[in-house]
């Protein structure tokens, strides 16, 4: 007698993360969204950690196997300081195979790269989706958001909670 439950009752893992640097103030975003997230509670199946610039990290556990990634970070679109955008990323963007001789630095291993490397080693998971601020000051280094950004993060976290709603569904990884 089999014990596996029927696919679409079974808790989706979702992984959010926090990334940016906490000493480059806007930069931080990420991080206090993610501590604010974990202070508030999630639902089951749903794991909130801050990376800080630890790509690497951040790599290595979503080899782990997850459904999802929710992905927290400062990003400059060219909007003012404290838009925020949720974006998902095609991961045809970040194919192929790492090519003979190349070499991914550990040490800068941005978002982006991050992404590429899980996908050559096949850990992608099955959703990826971007909550992004657009920063004010992240140039000087300092310790604490802008008030553009402070204000962001409550709406961002309300955000995030909805897309984990979603991405708790069977129809948020159909094909469209």
């Amino acid at each position: 007698m089999s014990t596996e439950q029927p696919q679409d009752l079974r808790v989706k893992q979702i992984l959010v993360a926090g990334v940016g640097n906490a000493w480059l103030q806007d930069d931080a975003f990420g991080g206090e969204c993610a501590r604010r997230l974990e202070a508030g509670g999630v639902p089951d199946g749903v794991t909130v950690m801050d990376f800080g610039t630890s790509g690497l990290d951040l790599a290595y556990e979503l080899i782990r196997g997850y459904s999802a990634l929710v992905l927290l970070d400062a990003s400059r679109q060219g909007d003012v300081p404290g838009t925020l955008y949720v974006m998902e990323p095609d991961r045809a963007e970040f194919a192929g195979a790492l090519q003979d001789g190349e070499s991914i630095d550990p040490h800068d291993m941005n978002p982006r790269t991050m992404l590429r490397f899980v996908n050559a080693i096949g850990g992608w998971p099955g959703k990826v989706v971007v909550i992004a601020c657009e920063p004010g000051e992240t140039d000087e280094p300092g310790y604490g958001l802008t008030a553009p950004v402070e204000n962001a993060v409550r709406t961002a976290v309300q955000l995030v909670l909805e897309t984990v709603a979603t991405l708790q569904t069977d129809a948020a990884y159909q094909q469209v």
